[in-house]
């Protein structure tokens, strides 16, 4: 037993390579999600949720290529000859007017319409625990409605069985986009967007614009081939001399009156305060079978409904798109007591490995 030799093993330098701690540390912690990424809407985010638009938006790439075209070919093929022949005033006029249209419709189309948020678990299910003691006493109102008083009116609120709440005076709920939205219009396909109280003054300031865009175009390719025409030429002669404003007459002639017409119609709905919804509807002039005493809406005022539905503040977002997830929905800040157990084991590992090393130096000191 002289032979035998050994050395103090240091309990410390054994118990460090452990693995389970070691995995447990190269776990990398989860992305923190926001909102926007569990948004139960049909909607499509972009640029980390600072741009929404609806899922079916398939006919806006057709809008701007339509107008980009038209007016491309305008500035290309009819102002130099303008220019030359009228005023030099007439790209300057058209610029602006298509620089208006360009961004009231994106505008439209990448901001939020005033989506209503859905109701929470518990929200829903205190409505429903109202409806339910609503319905048990002596009179019993039609099932989900509910009605208030707006400018002593009696104005009905009816139940969204997706949004799981009562939605709030002219409010609608769109199947295409599957939210609730405030001041609800209409959802246009045109601009890929449902139009309501955020973004209907962008809406009808790119349906104006558009109007007065489509007819200056319409009037300076007219005047483009009659000065074309002029000396004898005629008009056969000038149309095969510029192709391209023949293309452009054809385009603005026959869209010139449907936008016009659209123009004039939202005109009459903002000096009237009402919605395309209403408007259809025939919520307010008795046609949907209820007497009524009017638009509880409006201000009596041509000027002042002007006012309210276009130089109002906008409302901020209500959804909180690019939000994050509270802490209970987030996966990055899930608690750790796997750690504490593995320090535990750790602990006993180092305990044990001591005390063989003790019995090990007695055995060969005997």
């Amino acid at each position: 037993m002289k032979n035998c030799e050994y050395r103090q093993i240091d309990p410390q330098a054994l118990s460090t390579p452990t693995p389970p701690p070691t995995q447990c540390a190269e776990k990398k912690p989860k992305r923190v999600r926001r909102k926007w990424e569990v948004f139960p809407g049909k909607n499509r985010f972009f640029c980390d949720g600072r741009i929404m638009i609806a899922r079916q938006s398939g006919v806006l790439p057709l809008t701007l290529l339509l107008i980009l075209f038209t007016s491309s070919l305008f500035f290309i093929f009819d102002c130099p000859f303008l220019v030359k022949h009228v005023t030099s005033c007439i790209p300057v006029i058209g610029g602006v007017l298509f620089t208006f249209v360009v961004i009231s419709l994106l505008q439209t189309s990448f901001s939020d319409p005033g989506i209503l948020p859905r109701a929470t678990p518990d929200e829903a299910a205190d409505i429903e625990k109202q409806i339910d003691n609503s319905s048990s006493s002596s009179y019993r109102p039609p099932p989900r409605v509910r009605e208030v008083l707006i400018n002593q009116q009696v104005v009905k609120l009816k139940y969204c069985f997706t949004c799981k709440m009562f939605r709030p005076p002219r409010t609608s709920h769109c199947s295409l986009c599957d939210n609730c939205v405030e001041r609800f219009d209409h959802h246009c396909p045109w601009v890929g967007n449902c139009v309501g109280r955020r973004n209907y003054r962008f809406f009808y300031t790119f349906i104006v614009s558009l109007s007065f865009l489509t007819a200056f175009v319409l009037g300076c390719v007219t005047t483009h081939l009659a000065l074309r025409s002029q000396g004898g030429k005629g008009v056969i002669s000038a149309l095969q001399e510029s192709p391209a404003s023949a293309l452009e007459l054809v385009v603005c002639f026959f869209s010139v009156w449907s936008i016009l017409g659209l123009s004039g119609f939202h005109t009459y709905l903002v000096a009237s305060n009402l919605t395309t919804n209403e408007d259809i509807k025939g919520s307010w002039s008795g046609n949907s079978g209820l007497q009524s005493a009017g638009n509880p809406y409006s201000y009596n005022s041509i000027f002042t409904n002007c006012c309210a539905v276009l130089c109002g503040p906008i409302p901020p977002s209500l959804i909180d798109r690019r939000g994050l997830l509270p802490a209970e929905d987030s996966p990055a800040a899930a608690p750790a007591p796997p750690e504490i157990e593995l320090l535990g084991f750790g602990a006993k590992t180092d305990i044990s490995m001591e005390d063989s090393c003790q019995d090990f130096a007695v055995s060969c000191t005997g």
